[in-house]
């Protein structure tokens, strides 16, 4: 009986879904409420990203089911309560609707793959996600005066009028530029510019001939040793919506994490640094979501996985083989070599620039390749008969036959094969799980993080470059089977991002015998040692294009001198 009572009580607990309307309508419920999706989704306790997933089809479940009923349920009586053609609040003017309508992810067609998007600033709210009206001033992380809006979730001055930061040094603004259509002759102004020297006329490039007009390319390049070398720089503008923004009044989130914790631990670098670490997988998700705003793709946050994506057992590994090398050279020439053991920077970092599917996968069979998509791929690899100078692309691997293996490798070994460098035959392919590809993805994400990253090394910031490292390094990790990360589940992604990150070094190791180094070794991401002059070869330092020097020793012992022959020896 208690069997079956328990039974009785398992079943009586058993709750149905609650029916949630089509993904236009909760989509259209909440833009007619003026509520952008991240208001919504801080409401919800979820990501950005997640809202709009559930507007683009997939279906939430469990609590946050019934939470996101309940706000489509008081949507609808919000708006039914509402007069015609009138918002619950204030209704926007006919510009202001036309502006936001053409800024949304659906309808913006022309934007850059991954283009962040930032409204521009009335002075009001204006429905978008990145900055929202606050219901009570809070202090400005930059100035600690009232804020009445937040960017990326900081109390923040949208005018920078208002804000009690000191401003950046502007240029000196000097009078009308030349027009293109007359020759480059001294411009007289009002207010002439000041320079060390009187303005010079630019001297044609060639002496001998008359003077001629400027061509439009010419005229946006600075000419050498006339006066365009004394006027101010001009102002980097980056793209927002359908205008454009000076760059310094761009929104950056990293550098207001980190003066904001800065500020809360009383300048405490250690201290700060551990409490950025904590809080670096959801700051990384919410910075996916900024730079993803207005691109021309929806991700699909958590498709359905076919089984070998999938642990075989709890603590086991899936089936796809990222191909880590893992690979020493097997004998070096008699003498003795000095070894220099290279450290690749950002490693990962640069690997968020690959080809990712964006969608569901899509199951296919065949010996076919389609640059177009991305995936997993069942193959047969080719035999690699290089092992005494070069790393096998598909690492150390014992056992023969089919594996599954993602794009950058399939990739790595159709060009390794192919006629230029043919260092191997073509790889079989079996079948395939793949969706439609784009390479910049996560390019906007990678650049913020990149440039992030290069500031802090300028600046000698290690709270920050330790943040910036943590964000994009468990962002890789915990993409895939996580307990850390519910927002984003692609395994998937996880694979591909670090097999790049694999196929990069790969491709290292192959500029560095190809320019003539000996390469001794190449091991996971970010190590590679090579005998040889290596700066000839790659630039050093801490960017994510250079290297910087992890070892030096030296193998084997200088050969004794060769005996000298008899001297009655012909």
């Amino acid at each position: 009986m208690n069997g079956f009572d328990a039974i009785d009580a398992l079943l009586a607990g058993v709750k149905e879904e609650v029916p949630l309307p089509p993904a236009g309508e909760r989509r259209a419920l909440r833009e007619a409420l003026n509520l952008s999706r991240a208001q919504l989704a801080r409401a919800l306790g979820v990501a950005a990203s997640t809202v709009g997933g559930w507007e683009s089809g997939r279906d939430p479940s469990g609590e946050v089911r019934e939470k996101y009923a309940y706000f489509i349920e008081g949507a609808r009586e919000r708006l039914a309560g509402s007069t015609a053609h009138e918002a619950p609040d204030e209704e926007p003017s006919d510009d202001t609707e036309a502006e936001n309508d053409g800024d949304t992810e659906a309808d913006n067609d022309g934007a850059d793959p991954g283009q962040a998007e930032v409204p521009a600033r009335t002075g009001e709210d204006s429905g978008q996600d990145d900055d929202d009206v606050l219901a009570a001033p809070q202090p400005c992380v930059l100035c600690g005066q009232p804020a009445r809006h937040q960017l990326a979730g900081f109390p923040q001055h949208l005018d920078p009028a208002e804000c009690g930061t000191p401003e950046p040094a502007q240029p000196v603004e000097s009078a009308e530029p030349v027009p293109i259509t007359e020759p480059v002759r001294p411009v007289e102004s009002a207010e002439p510019v000041q320079a060390p020297e009187p303005a010079q006329p630019v001297q044609a490039t060639e002496p001998a001939e008359p003077e001629r007009p400027v061509s439009r390319q010419a005229a946006r390049q600075p000419a050498r040793g006339g006066r365009h070398d004394q006027a101010p720089s001009g102002v980097r503008v980056v793209p927002v919506g359908r205008r454009v923004q000076a760059a310094a009044d761009a929104p950056d989130p990293i550098g207001s994490a980190v003066a904001a914790v800065l500020t809360q631990h009383a300048g405490d670098a250690e201290a700060a640094t551990a409490a950025l670490v904590k809080r670096a997988i959801p700051d990384a998700m919410a910075l996916l979501d900024q730079t993803r705003r207005g691109g021309r793709y929806d991700i699909v946050a958590h498709p359905w996985l076919p089984d070998m994506l999938r642990k075989q057992t709890a603590r086991g590994a899936d089936q796809i083989w990222e191909a880590r090398p893992k690979w020493t050279r097997p004998e070096l020439p008699a003498g003795a070599h000095e070894v220099t053991a290279l450290d690749i920077n950002g490693a990962y970092l640069s690997a968020l620039k690959t080809h990712l599917p964006i969608g569901q996968l899509e199951h296919s069979t065949g010996d076919h390749h389609d640059r177009r998509r991305a995936g997993v791929h069942l193959i047969t690899p080719p035999d690699w008969d290089h092992d005494a100078v070069l790393p096998n692309p598909i690492g150390n691997r014992d056992e023969p036959g089919p594996l599954w293996v993602t794009e950058p490798t399939l990739r790595l070994l159709l060009r390794l094969s192919g006629p230029k460098y043919a260092l191997c035959d073509s790889p079989e392919i079996h079948e395939s799980w793949t969706s439609g590809a784009t390479e910049g993805l996560l390019e906007k994400f990678r650049v913020v993080l990149k440039d992030a990253r290069d500031r802090a090394i300028a600046e000698d910031d290690d709270v920050t470059l330790e943040y910036v490292k943590q964000m994009y390094s468990k962002f890789v990790s915990t993409l895939g089977e996580s307990n850390y990360n519910r927002e984003l589940y692609r395994t998937d992604w996880m694979h591909i991002i670090r097999s790049q990150a694999f196929t990069n070094l790969w491709w290292k190791a192959h500029r560095a015998y190809d320019e003539g180094l000996m390469v001794v070794r190449a091991m996971g991401t970010d190590e590679l040692h090579v005998v040889g002059d290596w700066r000839a070869v790659f630039a050093e330092g801490r960017g994510v294009t250079e290297v910087k020097v992890k070892d030096v020793y030296t193998v084997g012992t200088e050969r004794p001198e060769a005996a000298q022959p008899p001297e009655d020896r012909p």
